[in-house]
């Protein structure tokens, strides 16, 4: 009789392991980035601590919404920031996080080698909030940024006519936390900033053709 194939085995077992791993029953510490980057899990997703999550797909208003924000980020960005999308930035290692769009200081981080971005490095998270994600946008990963000391942090919202608005939060250093209303600048129409650096977009444009 021929052996069941083993798909996914705790990295460390895996040349003395008989039974699968089953993702959906973490170890009792919970999973680790190390131990769950290199599976061949069937879906995307996350890891919120310890336990994996399947992330859920996104439509093309929020794909395009991310694209232009992180167009705009590129064309003002100066040494040494750099900005890019969807790059894990090891919060620790039962929580990589995954924002949209990420601006961080390159400065001596080898590209060449690079998975995760260390959190000291990163200027700026911004999440695009999908049907799916509105929980974690607005609540649980804004709260993990901030407690990381991440200084900015953009959540973006479908707004009316379906034009994005972006609220725009900056790190209180007394409190650990991130600025609260009426004090978050909130941009409609136009997206205008100072930072991380100096940015404008047209925001009711982007699905203009």
């Amino acid at each position: 009789m021929t052996a069941e194939p083993v798909d996914w085995m705790y990295p460390e077992e895996s040349a003395m392991a008989t039974e699968p791993v089953d993702w959906m029953h973490p170890p009792p510490e919970g999973w680790t980035y190390e131990q769950v980057k290199d599976l061949d899990l069937p879906f995307d997703w996350e890891l919120v601590d310890g336990v994996i999550v399947v992330r859920d797909m996104t439509v093309y208003w929020h794909n395009r919404v991310r694209d232009e924000l992180y167009v705009a980020l590129r064309s003002a960005r100066h040494a040494p920031c750099e900005v890019t999308t969807e790059q894990c930035i090891l919060i620790d290692q039962y929580n990589p996080a995954r924002p949209d769009v990420v601006v961080f200081d390159r400065t001596d981080l080898d590209f060449f080698s690079l998975e995760c971005l260390p959190v000291a490095s990163v200027l700026l998270a911004v999440e695009v909030v999908s049907h799916g994600s509105r929980t974690d946008d607005r609540f649980r990963k804004p709260g993990m940024y901030a407690a990381a000391g991440i200084p900015y942090f953009w959540r973006v919202e479908r707004g009316e006519d379906n034009i994005p608005v972006v609220h725009e939060f900056r790190l209180d250093e007394e409190t650990g936390r991130y600025t609260a209303a009426p004090d978050v600048p909130i941009h409609t129409g136009v997206l205008r900033t100072d930072v991380p650096f100096p940015v404008e977009l047209d925001l009711a444009g982007i699905f203009k053709e």
